[in-house]
């Protein structure tokens, strides 16, 4: 059923080593949770790495680490203005592959939760 869902009406030829190893680091980039923070945080517009680090509660060498492998990826862009630095969303379609993953997520929890109500209904039941 899940792989049934993800597939339905896209066909997609299979990939080369290469390729194959790109897609894979778009994703290791994402697998940092303070990476997925930044890009919320961008999502509204340009910020400085100053607002980043006050938005995200963490330092600026860390906060520059990250943004230096989203930079790299591809994912956002800088800015230079006089001392301050401003970083934006270079690859707006990295929404669309988040929304798809919380799309999924959502639907596994809705699942999850229909169960877990269902075994405490019946588990209430036999305690009557």
């Amino acid at each position: 059923m899940y792989h049934s869902r993800m597939t339905r009406g896209r066909k997609h030829p299979s990939l080369s080593a290469e390729a194959v190893d790109l897609v894979a680091n778009r994703f290791k980039v994402l697998g940092e949770p303070i990476r997925i923070r930044i890009l919320q945080e961008l999502q509204s517009g340009e910020k400085n790495v100053t607002q980043l680090v006050e938005s995200i509660g963490s330092t600026q060498p860390n906060i520059s680490k990250h943004l230096r492998i989203l930079q790299e990826s591809g994912l956002i862009g800088r800015r230079q203005a006089g001392t301050a630095v401003y970083c934006y969303i270079a690859d707006p379609t990295v929404f669309d592959l988040c929304d798809a993953v919380c799309a999924s997520l959502e639907t596994r929890l809705q699942d999850a939760g229909r169960l877990a109500a269902e075994l405490s209904g019946g588990i209430s039941r036999r305690r009557s």
